[in-house]
């Protein structure tokens, strides 16, 4: 049962994070271009440059299209975590000291899920694994030099 779990691992991988940059850009685009229901839950969006919620917002659809693609997974991921956790620190902290009491459970899941995919990469199903496949499959073989006798 575990070498089957195994195996499925890297699949597993690749669908978490396409899950979360899908949900992550979803949270951005509803923000900045008024769709889900908007920034305000009405339709509205974001004017632009506002601090930190539009660059927030930026980030979210970026990041998130990046990590749901898994292009540059690990980049992605590490700014997307980094946003998250200064939304968590600055926004939610300062209300109460526990994500429960301060309404910060969604950027403290996102800090820590997109840190995690800082270190494992994306996983199955990314762009970063096909073009890897591509770009080793078209280095020429190496040159072997004629053996002296």
């Amino acid at each position: 049962m575990t070498a089957r779990l195994n195996g499925a691992q890297p699949y597993a991988l690749g669908l978490f994070r396409i899950v979360i940059g899908l949900l992550f850009f979803c949270h951005g685009a509803s923000k900045l271009f008024g769709v889900l229901g908007g920034a305000d839950g009405q339709g509205g969006t974001l004017s632009a440059g506002t601090w930190p919620d539009w660059y927030a917002a930026v980030i979210e659809v970026v990041c998130g299209g990046l990590v749901l693609l898994g292009l540059g997974t690990r980049a992605a991921a590490f700014i997307a975590s980094g946003a998250m956790a200064y939304a968590y620190f600055k926004v939610h902290q300062p209300e109460a000291l526990w994500p429960m009491e301060n309404s910060g459970e969604g950027a403290a899941m996102y800090c820590w899920s997109f840190l995690l995919l800082v270190f494992t990469g994306s996983g199955a199903f990314g762009l970063d694994q096909l073009l890897a496949k591509r770009s080793k499959s078209e280095q020429p073989a190496p040159h072997k030099s004629p053996v002296a006798v």
